[in-house]
C-alpha cells in the first residue's frame, strides 16, 4: 500500500507570512494539530504544530515553524511511512509529487489501517488494511473475492 492511498488531501496550509494568531485559530477551527507552511512558489518550507506555537515566540508562521521537514512521495510504501513516524518520533509527513504538496499522512491515517479486516471468500485468509489486497497471499484469488469485516475491539 502506498502513501497516496491513505493520505489526507487536500491539505490545509498556511504561508510564511500568516500571523501566528491566524495559524492558531486555523488549527483549533479545523481540529488539526499542525499545518505545512508554503513559500510563494508553493513549496513546503516548514510545519507549524501546536508544540511550535507553545514553544516559540514569533509573529508569523515563518518565525515559529519547524524548518526541518521530513516528507515522502505518493509512492512511498506505507510501511516506510510508519517506520519514519516511529523512528523520527514525528506525528505527520507531507506527501509530495514532483516537489508539490499533494497530501499529508498522520499517525491516525496509519492507525486507521488497523480497523479494517478483509477475508478471502475462497480460502478464508484474512488481511488488514483500508483496501483488500490485490491478490490473496494464500490462494491468489483476486481482490473482488474479499469481503470487509470490522476488526473486533481490542484487536
Amino acid at each position: 500500500m502506498k502513501a497516496k492511498e491513505i493520505m489526507t488531501s487536500p491539505v490545509v496550509t498556511v504561508t510564511e507570512d500568516t500571523p501566528v494568531p491566524e495559524v492558531a485559530a486555523l488549527l483549533r477551527g479545523r481540529r488539526i494539530s499542525a499545518v505545512p507552511v508554503l513559500d510563494a512558489a508553493g513549496a513546503v518550507v516548514g510545519l507549524v504544530s501546536e508544540y511550535d506555537l507553545l514553544a516559540r515566540a514569533g509573529e508569523t508562521a515563518a518565525e515559529v515553524m519547524t524548518r526541518a521537514v521530513i516528507s515522502v512521495t505518493e509512492d512511498t510504501d506505507v510501511e516506510e511511512v510508519r517506520h519514519l513516524l516511529i523512528e523520527r518520533r514525528i506525528r505527520r509527513v507531507p506527501v509530495l509529487a514532483a516537489g508539490a504538496l499533494v497530501g499529508i499522512v498522520s499517525r491516525s491515517d496509519v492507525v486507521a489501517l488497523l480497523t479494517s479486516e478483509w477475508v478471502c471468500g475462497v480460502c478464508g485468509q484474512s488481511a488488514r488494511g483500508e483496501h483488500p489486497p490485490a491478490r490473496c497471499p494464500t490462494c491468489h484469488a483476486d481482490a473482488d473475492r474479499f469481503t470487509a469485516q470490522e476488526a473486533p475491539p481490542g484487536s
